[in-house]
């Protein structure tokens, strides 16, 4: 039977943050690489992701058409499944499509509003669900069950990582200078992580550096948080599982003067963390 497959997609989060971060679940899993999205912010990403094709290399003197082709041809190795090639997905080019052909039963379970059920993204899913809470790791892991018969590909896109990166008071430490500014934009922003300034705080305030570099450490701090979470999911799986786990897009801090995603055109907005590999054992009590 073809191995499970569960893909995560940390919304915004970029690799430097990633790679900041305490995070020794994903470390289990395998070498954290700086990948590049196509796509700068959520619902192209995901569409990029739900035809088979995951954060690329940027390799040089390569003709593109065999980037794509190699990556489908991943897709054999990773599921074990060694007739699957990039004809497989033709012509939906659609990877839960793709799976459903070989047995699998496909479940999704999402934070962003732009990848609601009601939009093409839902294609092919057998489970498709938006989660109430934007920040609700834990309770998608809790949902989780596997089926002995049949294989089956879980799609988690996770809000935590996406602005305003608050969990809740209980679970984030105090920085400096930051708390003040969270509530001033407790307005918040629209589902592409974009700012609706506060009237209490004008634009020079937002974009000072103190305010940029608070952020991105809570964005550090996130991904901390979910590492807990991961874990306990590594323990659900079956052993069989294959996990990939990468940014759709990452996040300006700053930098170049832009903060956020979307109409953004800085390379750490591109650049996102990857990593994948088979489920890791379970870590040995000492």
């Amino acid at each position: 039977m073809p191995r499970n497959l569960i893909l995560i997609t940390y919304d915004s989060c970029r690799f430097d943050s990633a790679q900041a971060a305490k995070a020794p679940n994903l470390a289990r899993l395998g070498e954290l690489e700086q990948r590049y999205s196509y796509a700068s912010w959520t619902a192209p990403s995901h569409y990029t992701f739900m035809m088979g094709l995951v954060p690329h290399l940027s390799p040089p003197n390569v003709y593109a058409s065999e980037v794509y082709k190699e990556d489908f041809r991943k897709w054999g190795d990773r599921l074990d499944i060694p007739d699957l090639s990039f004809g497989t997905f033709l012509p939906q080019l659609s990877l839960p499509g793709m799976l459903k052909q070989y047995g699998y039963r496909t479940n999704a379970r999402v934070s962003m509003p732009v990848l609601n059920p009601h939009t093409v993204i839902n294609n092919a899913f057998d489970d498709y669900q938006l989660m109430s809470n934007h920040n609700d790791f834990k309770g998608m892991v809790d949902g989780i069950t596997f089926s002995r018969d049949q294989p089956s590909f879980h799609f988690f896109n996770l809000g935590e990582t996406h602005y305003p990166y608050m969990l809740d008071d209980a679970s984030l430490p105090h920085i400096s200078g930051l708390h003040g500014v969270a509530k001033t934009l407790s307005k918040g922003g629209d589902a592409g992580g974009h700012i609706q300034k506060s009237e209490e705080m004008d634009i020079e305030d937002f974009f000072q550096d103190e305010v940029m570099r608070g952020l991105h450490q809570q964005q550090i701090r996130c991904v901390e948080y979910l590492d807990e979470i991961l874990g306990g999911l590594y323990d659900k799986a079956p052993s069989d599982t294959w996990f990939m786990i990468m940014g759709d897009h990452g996040e300006a801090f700053g930098e170049g003067g832009y903060f956020g995603h979307g109409p953004v055109m800085h390379e750490k907005v591109f650049q996102v963390p990857f990593v994948e590999g088979l489920r890791p054992r379970k870590a040995r009590l000492i």
